[in-house]
């Protein structure tokens, strides 16, 4: 995605400032920046963070009734009026609740380039901390400075180290490459270039003290095995785990039949399992990043609830209600009305379809009423019609009788 890019340079421009700060007061360690970083980052989405828990918030709420409509108009996807009057029902409990169908949907598409862009930036962090790149440039060599690539041939014994062919022409290629030299290779760089084995040893010691927490280097992949930096994944999978947990608390649970049920117990279960996957393969950095994010997150998130659940409900609808209109307000437009009708439109799904249905049946014995009507009419102008009295018993005598029957109730009335 084009966005990205031009983000992840800004945020990437706002870790190199705050790591010049840390390194100015003797703290300048990549994970203790990635940790800040992240608060930084986690504290400006916040009123997006709010928005989604009041938004889950009133899902609660609204569930019931949208499971309701739902359930009115089960078994009719084919008829099309009625998925019309079903999505017009719908809207009308949003509009209720003040909110926007597709709120959280924005909300997310908000957030997502930022994550990607965030997730670059951790990736790629060299790059974007000036201090850091200068290190690698130092050993690798150019404008002007003495360094591996004045050796004739030094790519091929670079790719041979590194078991892949790279183009170290790329400036940008060539340092996310080294940053991701195990010690071993490291060690096989300089027995290659043992002219420049010193320099390459006092760049790649300020590199390791920057990049190393608690004796985990943070550009390097954790993977399998029983070490310290093994930790990192675990811890990635637990806090996400827990963070998915707590935004969860006190939604109503979709039922089992319904596919919302599967979605979420992916989430719950799933993407944690897949967060330490993919934890043990990457950079350490980024595992680093994913155990801050889940565990400021999950503190927000119960800070959030809990202001929500002393607000109340009611209390968010009637605000979000009131936001809205002081919008149409200036846009010259009168306050929304379909508020009130949408409470009886959905709170009250069953009764209005009980009364509906009464209706309609009055309307077809009133129809019924007006048709056997018609026909008595027909058979007494035949029987005046022929100028004899009517045999006892026989039809005509009925109609006779029903006609008299209903002349007296006329009078009466």
């Amino acid at each position: 995605m084009s966005i990205i890019k031009p983000i992840a340079q800004l945020l990437g421009y706002i870790l190199d400032i705050l790591f010049k700060g840390l390194n100015a007061i003797g703290i300048g360690n990549i994970a203790i920046a990635i940790v800040i970083f992240t608060l930084l980052v986690k504290m400006l989405m916040l009123p997006l963070q709010i928005k989604q828990q009041k938004m889950a918030k009133l899902q609660s709420v609204m569930n019931p009734e949208i499971k309701a409509i739902q359930e009115k108009y089960k078994g009719k996807n084919s008829d099309t009026a009625a998925m019309q009057k079903m999505q017009m029902e719908t809207k009308a409990v949003y509009e209720k609740y003040g909110v926007s169908q597709w709120g959280s949907c924005i909300q997310l598409l908000i957030q997502m380039p930022i994550l990607f862009a965030l997730y670059r930036v951790f990736q790629q962090i060299p790059l974007y901390i000036s201090q850091i790149k200068v290190l690698f440039l130092n050993i690798l060599g150019g404008n002007g400075a003495e360094g591996i690539s004045s050796v004739s041939g030094y790519a091929d014994t670079l790719n041979e180290i590194y078991g892949k062919t790279v183009n170290w022409s790329n400036t940008n290629t060539a340092v996310t490459t080294l940053n991701s030299f195990t010690a071993d290779q490291w060690n096989s760089l300089k027995e290659a270039f043992p002219t420049f084995s010193d320099m390459i040893t006092q760049n790649l010691d300020k590199i390791n003290h920057m990049n190393t927490f608690l004796g985990v280097n943070m550009s390097q992949n954790p993977g399998f095995g029983f070490h310290i930096a093994f930790l990192i994944p675990v811890l990635a999978g637990i806090t996400q785990f827990i963070s998915v947990k707590v935004s969860q608390a006190g939604m109503t649970q979709p039922d089992s039949d319904n596919p919302a049920a599967a979605s979420m117990k992916m989430m719950t279960y799933f993407m944690p399992i897949m967060s330490a996957f993919l934890a043990i393969s990457l950079p350490a950095g980024l595992g680093v990043y994913w155990i801050a994010t889940a565990v400021i997150q999950t503190i927000q998130t119960i800070f959030i609830n809990k202001y929500y659940d002393k607000l109340g409900a009611d209390a968010i609808v009637e605000k979000n209600i009131e936001k809205r209109n002081k919008k149409r307000a200036k846009k010259g437009l009168p306050a929304e009305t379909i508020v009130k009708g949408a409470s009886v439109n959905t709170k009250n799904v069953n009764k209005n379809s009980s009364v509906s249905a009464s209706a309609e049946r009055a309307r077809k014995l009133q129809e019924k009423k007006e048709a056997n009507d018609k026909k008595l009419q027909e058979l007494k102008e035949a029987a005046a019609a022929s100028g004899k009295a009517a045999k006892p018993g026989s039809l005509a005598d009925k109609v006779g009788m029903v006609s008299r029957y209903n002349e007296i109730n006329d009078k009466r009335k």
